[in-house]
């Protein structure tokens, strides 16, 4: 249930936008965000460092969107966000010594150091290639089709790579008796 109330705010996004046009879903979209925000903190009485990075985002670009009435700002966000998700992975690993990747998963998959480095610059490397595909899409392709692939295709790519990324962590998990498993290295 919590995975889908991430999404809340996009869906509302999409739906004013299919309904009225793209300032009143950036407004939406706005509106939504610091509500979800609002019930977090009332529910849990803190708020992740990623939801405050997603909710400054949201309240900066699409501030701007409004004001003044240019879409492209709205459009950048997306790609702030890929591009601040890629250097916190980065910072955090290379600067402070916390693989973010393992931290998530590693009390469930123990496994090598070396192992965990490559997840993590994998999805660095993800965060980047939405990132820049965000900026062809919003910028060479029309509107209708950005939002398209804001909701859904940024959505299924961001699903096949956690899949993507599991099936590589569960490859490299050892078998019960110490072995590798069928097929690895």
């Amino acid at each position: 249930m919590k995975q889908f109330a991430e999404f809340i705010p996009l869906i509302i996004f999409f739906v004013v936008y299919k309904t009225v046009d793209i300032y009143a879903a950036t407004g939406a979209l706005m509106a939504a965000t610091c509500v979800q925000m609002l019930v977090q903190w009332l529910r849990h009485k803190k708020l992740e460092k990623m939801h405050l990075v997603t909710l400054v985002l949201v309240l900066f670009f699409g501030g701007l969107t409004m004001f003044f009435q240019d879409d492209a700002f709205i459009k950048w966000k997306v790609t702030a966000v890929n591009a601040l998700f890629a250097a916190g992975l980065l910072v955090s690993r290379y600067g402070f010594g916390k693989n973010l990747i393992k931290q998530m998963l590693g009390k469930e998959m123990p496994l090598p150091d070396a192992i965990w480095d490559r997840a993590n610059l994998a999805w660095v490397g993800f965060f980047a290639f939405c990132g820049a595909l965000n900026v062809y899409v919003a910028f060479y392709l029309s509107q209708e089709f950005w939002v398209n692939f804001k909701v859904f295709g940024l959505l299924g790519l961001t699903l096949a790579f956690t899949f993507a990324t599991a099936f590589y962590l569960y490859r490299q998990l050892p078998a019960q008796d110490g072995t590798k498993q069928e097929g690895q290295p």
